[in-house]
């Protein structure tokens, strides 16, 4: 359920009917916006008189909200959530971010080598797996806290804030250094992760399951929210269908879809999507075009001998590209 306030209401007012509601054992969300204040009530509103509500002179409107995703729902916070990484980064809100790095972190020279050219050509977070999830137990599973520690080495060097994915809860006090968890398309539902995500006070990268509907992704960021974590991303990275010219199906309609039912931020994986680098650039232009908020790209300094995922990964020289061609299509939809 969702109250809206009417304009020139008091804090005093406000803080009298938000513990009135608190006396129901609801929880309240406040969205404060330019003009208007709405109120999110997530518990049983079955109790909750919305007629008596609406009598109440501070009170311009009130809504029920049939969606089980209550937090991540537009309805409760019409403006979009810009999601802060260090203070000067930012995604949402008209903020677009380019997230760029390796599938797996393999050496020292390899991940120093590619953050300082993605940095150069524009890339703002640097993305490198420690912890790899991999479909054969007998392939490259990562460095693991050896990886972790060269992405720090690489963020000291560049300033580039970290983003790397956890598999287990267990390894959390390993990421003290690391700026946004990801969450990968494996663990989109491990329930249990995401309710410890949600008591973390760093920003959470979701990507969609291979197999999920934009619900189900919308539920899992409201497990994390439901902790009080509302630092959120939102990536679609594609979904698994009966094509096989590619590794996955991009779904596009994805973007704008969850722009209507939410306000976190939404941005996408061409490299997995496709699993084909000469596919990235065109997808990754109109990920922009469909307005995404941002892109995770992989970048290698040598593809072709990569450890994971070389065929999807994309030269130093090859995301330059990507980025100004990206940054014209920013311009005209802008």
């Amino acid at each position: 359920m969702i109250a809206v306030l009417k304009a020139g209401t008091t804090q005093q007012q406000i803080d009298s009917l938000t513990g009135w509601f608190e006396q129901q054992g609801l929880e309240i969300h406040i969205s404060r916006g330019k003009y208007q204040t709405i109120l999110g009530l997530v518990g049983d509103t079955t109790k909750i008189d919305t007629e008596l509500l609406e009598a109440l002179d501070m009170v311009e409107s009130v809504k029920r909200i049939s969606e089980p995703f209550k937090s991540a729902n537009r309805k409760f916070h019409p403006e979009d959530t810009v999601v802060t990484i260090r203070e000067d980064i930012r995604i949402g809100g008209g903020n677009f971010q380019f997230i760029a790095g390796p599938c797996s972190v393999e050496s020292r020279e390899q991940i120093l080598q590619v953050a300082q050219a993605v940095s150069a050509s524009g890339a703002k977070l640097l993305r490198g797996g420690a912890f790899k999830p991999r479909t054969s137990p007998y392939d490259f599973q990562g460095l693991k806290g050896e990886g972790l520690a060269l992405l720090s080495e690489a963020k000291k060097q560049t300033g580039m804030p970290i983003v790397t994915e956890i598999m287990n809860i267990n390894h959390l006090e390993l990421f003290e250094d690391v700026d946004v968890i990801q969450v990968g398309a494996r663990n989109m539902q491990n329930f249990e992760l995401l309710r410890e995500l949600g008591r973390v006070h760093k920003p959470i990268l979701l990507k969609r399951g291979l197999a999920n509907t934009l619900k189900e992704l919308l539920m899992s960021a409201e497990y994390i929210m439901a902790g009080g974590n509302n630092d959120v991303i939102l990536c679609e990275r594609g979904v698994r269908t009966f094509e096989t010219y590619t590794r996955n199906t991009l779904d596009l309609s994805a973007v704008p879809m969850l722009h209507e039912l939410t306000h976190l931020p939404v941005i996408v994986d061409p490299s997995h999507a496709t699993g084909i680098s000469r596919l990235v650039k065109p997808m990754a232009m109109a990920a922009a075009a469909a307005g995404a908020d941002g892109l995770i790209i992989e970048v290698h300094n040598d593809p072709p001998r990569a450890l994971c995922d070389g065929a999807q990964s994309l030269t130093p020289e090859q995301f330059d590209d990507v980025v100004k061609s990206v940054n014209r299509i920013l311009e005209a939809v802008r």
